[in-house]
């Protein structure tokens, strides 16, 4: 197990709950003698915290383990930015669902103590990479760790796009676009569109088209080494976007590509040692924990 003696601290900005853990978290990790380092935007809300601030690209290079107080939007970002650096990342829930920042406030220092100490479960989670070209030129880029869409923006109109996997012509489609999620990603905008359920182990992408013109287009689950192309219809009337997380956004017109492949970086994400994927989809998803008597 990792030693954690220099610990980063992201908080998400504008919420009094997130300030509230903040300062439970400086209190009790300076109370124990770990060296803790404050991104800087988080700073502004603890005045006078008297802490080392850091930019997030340092923080990657100086922390052995940092700690995301906010929502699952917070984990994401850091996750974007932190993917290079390996530090490994622990979430403290401040959002609404929470299945990435696991930790909940009410028993923070408990169980804090205890993954500090050893006691905890580490897994990977891979990215994706999101590169839009048109006329042949790069015209930009992004990343993502639940998924990357092709969405009509502020238009009510469909897209029409081809697909390609892998360099094979998969099927030209009229649709509000398409969700290419990774499993982490299944749990998000894509299991809200239909698409499957996928364990973070998995090394696969779901494809997800969004209200497509034709009854028989469905999900499809491909090798997480597959390379993804859409290429945006030249007769579209609407000019696309591409986001990242939902946090990014490219502007597309007819005629650009876009590839998505997986990126060579993975995440280290840090869970309580009791954590468990499916109690965590019964908490969030409200499954059934048993049968209902008769």
């Amino acid at each position: 197990m990792d030693q954690f003696r220099n610990i980063g601290v992201i908080g998400r900005m504008g919420s009094v709950k997130v300030v509230e853990s903040l300062r439970q978290l400086k209190q009790y990790l300076t109370n124990n003698h770990y060296h803790v380092i404050i991104e800087e935007d988080t700073a502004s809300m603890l005045p006078g915290h008297g802490l080392q601030v850091a930019s997030k690209k340092l923080l990657g290079e100086i922390c052995d383990l940092v700690i995301v107080v906010g929502g699952d939007g917070s984990l994401l970002g850091a996750a974007r930015e932190l993917a290079k650096s390996k530090i490994p990342l622990l979430g403290v829930n401040r959002g609404r669902l929470g299945f990435l920042t696991d930790i909940s406030p009410s028993d923070l220092e408990e169980r804090l103590s205890k993954v500090l100490q050893g006691e905890y479960i580490e897994e990977t989670r891979f990215l994706l990479d999101g590169h839009v070209e048109r006329n042949g030129q790069p015209l930009g880029f992004g990343t993502a760790l639940n998924d990357v869409v092709l969405h009509p923006g502020k238009s009510t109109r469909m897209i029409g796009f081809d697909l390609y996997i892998d360099g094979h012509f998969v099927y030209s489609q009229r649709s509000d676009g398409l969700i290419v999620a990774t499993p982490t990603g299944s749990t998000a905008y894509s299991l809200s569109a239909g698409g499957p359920i996928m364990h973070p182990k998995l090394d696969a992408v779901v494809l997800v088209p969004m209200f497509p013109h034709t009854l028989s287009s469905r999900p499809i689950v491909v090798d997480g080494k597959s390379e993804i192309k859409l290429v945006i219809g030249e007769t579209n009337e609407t000019y696309p976007q591409i986001s990242f997380d939902g946090q990014m956004n490219i502007a597309c017109a007819p005629g650009d590509i876009i590839r998505i492949t997986k990126k060579p970086f993975k995440i280290r994400l840090i869970h309580p040692a009791d954590h468990n994927f499916y109690a965590t989809c019964r908490d969030k998803l409200g499954w059934a924990s048993e049968i209902a008597a008769s």
